[in-house]
């Protein structure tokens, strides 16, 4: 039977890890433009904790059969001495119409979430610039058109592209065109 001062002794310990947690957000993502942690960039850098403080992290998880189904996880901390636990949970939805993933990927995308969800909980994880809550991308100043200047290399494309019936208005979203430069691209 555990103690009052064995639970304190866990907590504490966890209240360390927490402190002195550090993961490597070692994914992109090219969409949202951000870097992440996943799961096993958290579990990786716990194994360092293990041996330091004498406990070792466990996941588990369970499929809830709901509509849609759901994908509740466990993190805990175990004290390997006194064995009492500390735990977390994160539940994450599976998306079953997301687009461009075969039905296994979809399950374990969720399961992914949840797990890394459920350690993010326990060890007091501020993913504020994760996907939930990535700052948006600044737009960029507009670049100024560059004049295009008559007998120059891109003249030469642009005029090749214009007697092969490309659009005048293109090239002025391009190009900044003086009235001798739009008079000598539009002679035949």
């Amino acid at each position: 039977m555990e103690t009052v001062e064995q639970t304190m002794e866990l907590g504490q310990k966890l209240s360390k890890i927490q402190i002195e947690f550090k993961s490597k957000k070692s994914k992109y993502n090219s969409f949202g433009k951000y870097n992440f942690r996943s799961a096993e960039d958290i579990l990786e850098a716990l194994k360092p904790m293990n041996e330091k403080y004498g406990v070792f992290f466990t996941i588990n998880e369970t499929l809830i059969n709901a509509n849609p189904p759901i994908m509740a996880s466990v993190a805990t901390i175990k004290d390997v001495i006194s064995c009492i636990t500390i735990d977390s949970q994160a539940i994450v939805g599976v998306d079953l119409e997301q687009k461009g993933m075969a039905m296994p990927q979809r399950y374990g995308s969720a399961s992914s979430y949840a797990k890394k969800y459920a350690l993010g909980n326990l060890l007091l994880i501020d993913d504020t610039q994760d996907a939930d809550h990535a700052k948006p991308v600044e737009p960029k100043e507009p670049k100024e058109k560059p004049i295009l200047i008559l007998d120059s290399p891109e003249f030469l494309k642009v005029k090749e592209y214009i007697t092969g019936g490309g659009d005048l208005a293109m090239v002025e979203k391009k190009y900044i065109l003086t009235a001798e430069v739009k008079t000598a691209l539009t002679n035949k």
